[in-house]
């Protein structure tokens, strides 16, 4: 089946967490939780206002942060996915190139 966000939603995929490390300590994935990181699957037209509608900066390929509750978890073609409006997106992650700051 195929979905398509409506107005400013946005169709997300979470991206998996790194194993992670405290010190010597191996954190075990129950004490880690869902990652915040995914990729945009899939994106609405935009956020009507007025007569206007102002499109969503997000693009599908777009590696993005969130909140920790933000959104709503669906299953779609097996796949657990989130969709949550745009404004629930905390950032854009853009890859440095090396040497950069």
């Amino acid at each position: 089946m195929k979905f398509e966000p409506l107005e400013d939603r946005v169709l997300i995929r979470r991206v998996e967490a790194e194993k992670m490390y405290a010190g010597i300590l191996y954190l075990p994935d129950q004490h880690v939780g869902k990652p915040q990181l995914g990729e945009v699957v899939a994106v609405g037209d935009g956020k009507p206002v007025g007569d206007s509608v102002f499109a969503t900066k997000v693009r599908p390929g777009d590696k993005v942060m969130f909140g920790k509750y933000s959104g709503t978890d669906i299953k779609l073609n097996g796949e657990e996915l989130i969709i949550m409006r745009e404004s629930d997106i905390l950032g854009i992650c853009v890859e440095e190139a090396e040497g950069g700051k």
